[in-house]
Parts: structure tokens; sequence; C-alpha cells
């Protein structure tokens, strides 16, 4: 079967096995499946979902898309993801009426979830992941998509993984895998009986395909990231910009290799003209974007942030000579 069938369960049950979890449901996107993840756990309207502002528009437009309110909590300026102390002050600022949280490994380096997780656990709330980003990060050695309700995962082109474009469900409970997989499949139940309202969400078998060979390959791409930011890393030590950290307990998969400095704009020209492909990820804020004028919010650090990150290569497909390249450019500047 092209369009759904037994490829795509196997990608399924292989790449649920890879985040250690019990369950997986294909989508076409990873927005479809972050919207997908939102209905199966039954939120919508007059819910709300506290997430990051720092983040691909994707993560606030699934909540929205399901029919909840998106609030936004600030981020630390070391991970660039949620800081749990400022997720707690924005829970107690809405006393408690907040319903979940959306939890974003932000460049490939893991959110703090296990404190995240307690937070969610004292308010009683869903927890939720978008690793979109992170496949195959770990924290204390258990892989992202382990430690929420649900977790999300997005395979577009530039991911550490592709499928051409899909995503990913994953779960370890049986009845939100099932509400999952009735929502990507139009509220099926079976040829013709459909108990839910759905959408058509679905993955290729093609698509599926390919994700199967790039999950077996999964693994050594993130050890050639890791390897190209470490020597990131050593040759930039003694420079002006701040460069990735990784907390003892995370492994960081370097979807992005971002550096930090207040000449950013500067410094992504003198790239650009070295020839070296650099990118702001993201240039304005979640809460400052035309789409989001309506909300009122107070994220100082991540409206920071966006005035200087910038990523650099740190893809597989480099080698040391390139890497060397980029580290004599951002000397050369400095």
């Amino acid at each position: 079967m092209v369009a759904d069938g037994p490829i795509v369960r196997e990608f399924e049950a292989e790449f649920a096995a890879f985040c250690g979890v019990d369950h997986g449901v294909a989508t076409s996107n990873g927005t479809t499946a972050l919207q997908t993840a939102f209905e199966a756990l039954d939120l919508g309207g007059g819910d709300r979902i506290l997430t990051t502002p720092f983040s691909f528009i994707a993560s606030a437009n699934a909540i929205q898309l399901c029919g909840a309110e998106p609030v936004f909590a600030d981020i630390d300026p070391e991970t660039y993801n949620l800081d749990p102390d400022a997720v707690v002050e924005t829970i107690e600022t809405y006393d408690g009426a907040i319903d979940a949280i959306l939890a974003v490994h932000l460049y490939g380096l893991p959110a703090d979830v296990e404190r995240l997780r307690e937070i969610a656990a004292e308010y009683d709330l869903l927890l939720i992941e978008d690793a979109a980003q992170a496949h195959g990060a770990t924290v204390s050695e258990t892989r992202v998509g382990a430690f929420g309700d649900a977790a999300c995962f997005s395979f577009y082109p530039t991911k550490n993984m592709t499928t051409g474009e899909g995503g990913m469900v994953v779960t370890d409970d049986g009845h939100v895998a099932d509400r999952a997989a009735r929502f990507v499949n139009h509220g099926r139940s079976d040829t013709y009986e459909h108990v839910d309202v759905g959408h058509n969400f679905r993955l290729t078998s093609i698509a599926a395909a390919i994700g199967r060979a790039q999950l077996e390959k999964l693994p050594a791409y993130v050890e050639a990231r890791r390897e190209n930011a470490a020597r990131l890393t050593a040759g930039l030590a003694d420079t002006p910009v701040e460069t990735p950290i990784e907390p003892a307990d995370r492994r960081h998969v370097y979807h992005q290799y971002t550096i930090r400095t207040e000449r950013r704009d500067e410094l992504l020209e003198h790239l650009d003209a070295h020839d070296i492909g650099a990118g702001i990820y993201y240039p304005v804020a979640i809460h400052e974007q035309p789409a989001y004028d309506a909300f009122d919010v107070s994220a100082p650090i991540a409206e920071a942030a966006t005035e200087e990150v910038l990523s650099i290569p740190v893809h597989p497909s480099i080698n040391e000579h390139d890497i060397d390249r980029i580290v004599d450019a951002v000397r050369g500047f400095f």
C-alpha cells in the first residue's frame, strides 16, 4: 500500500522502540504530530498549554489549531529551553489555570524534562515533548520522547533524520495512541466506520521506508554531529562568542550548533562573505510575530536571544577542513 500500510506500521514500532516507549503513530509532518498529540490527549477549547516563546512557530500554532490557548514562559539563557522557575511563576500567575506543558528540546538539547515532569505532577498537568529537533538526545541516559504523556518528532529534510516530510507521536499510553491513530486517519475505526472527527494526516509508505533506513543511520549521524560540535567548541574556546552548553545529565544531538554574540549581525555578514552558511534560529520570538499581536507576554530573556544567536554548520556532511575554515573565519572576525 502506497498511502498507508505495513511499512508504516513497522516504522512506527521501530521508532517507538528507539525512543523506549510502547507506541508510535506516524503523521504527515511535525506540526500535524503536535496537533494530533493534543487531540489525542483531549486538549482543546478552553484549555491552556504553557510553552516557550523561543522556538519555531509551529509549537504555538499547533496549540491554537487544536482550539487551545498558548501561554508563554521565559527561557533559560544558557540552554534556550523553558526555564522551570519561569514555568512555575507563570502557572502561579494563572492561578493554576494551565492544563499542560509543551516542552521544546531546542537545537537538539533536551529541556529540563525531569524538573518539568515534577512540576506537571505537582500541578496535575499533562506534559508533552516537542522533540522535533532532538532525535536520540538523552536525559540521564533515557531518550527524549519517554518523559511526557506524549512526544512529537519531525522528519523534515533539515532534521537529524528525515522521511522527506513526516512526523511521529510516541507514547506509553495505549488509549492516547489509539486516539492518535484514528485522528490521523479521518477518525476511522474500521474501513467505513468513523467514531471521531479526524484529519488525513497519514504518512505514506514511501516516506516510512525512507524513515526506516534513516533510523538505522541516525546513531552514526548523531555521533558525527557531536564530533563536529566538539571540534567547533575547542576551536572557539578563547573567542568572545558563547558556545553551546551540555549539562552533565543531558546529551545534545546538535540539530543546530548555536553560538551567541552581541555582534551577531556583523558576524553573519562576515561569514556570508567567506561562503560559510550560517543562519538565525530564531530572529523573532513567537509572541512578537504579527500572528500573536493579541498576546501580552513578558519574556525578556527570549527576546534578547533573538538578537544574539547564530547557528553555524555542524551537520554530518562537513569535514575537519570545513570546521577549521569555520573556526578561522569566526576567529578572524574577532
